[in-house]
């Protein structure tokens, strides 16, 4: 269960925006704030079942999303090869620069 939140989170970090403002805020509730259905029905003033059927239809979106536009899968990838290539980099003798540039790509795509 731990790797699915994991991953509904993911990607609601690369396609939460385009998700309805009501379906975004359910979802954020639900994975970032950790509400139960039932406290997130009562904070919205919808049922419970109503939560549940907004969650589920929009992890099946974000899936589909996923699935067509491929941006977690190709971040991920791009990600782990720049680590690869810094971490060659540091192995030889590569231009500091390189090792420099890198390390700020890195920084840049990780939010630090």
């Amino acid at each position: 269960m731990f790797e699915k939140n994991l991953e509904i989170g993911y990607l609601l970090d690369f396609y939460g925006e385009i998700l309805p403002p009501r379906r975004r805020d359910i979802m954020d509730l639900y994975y970032n704030d950790d509400l139960s259905l039932a406290e997130i029905a009562e904070q919205l003033g919808i049922t419970r079942q109503a939560v549940r059927d907004s969650i589920k239809k929009t992890e099946t979106e974000l899936f589909f999303y996923e699935e067509k536009l491929g941006l977690r899968r190709r971040f991920t990838e791009a990600t782990d090869h720049a680590e690869a290539a810094l971490s060659l980099c540091r192995q030889s003798d590569a231009d500091p620069a390189l090792e420099e540039c890198l390390t700020d790509l890195l920084r840049a795509v990780s939010g630090d």
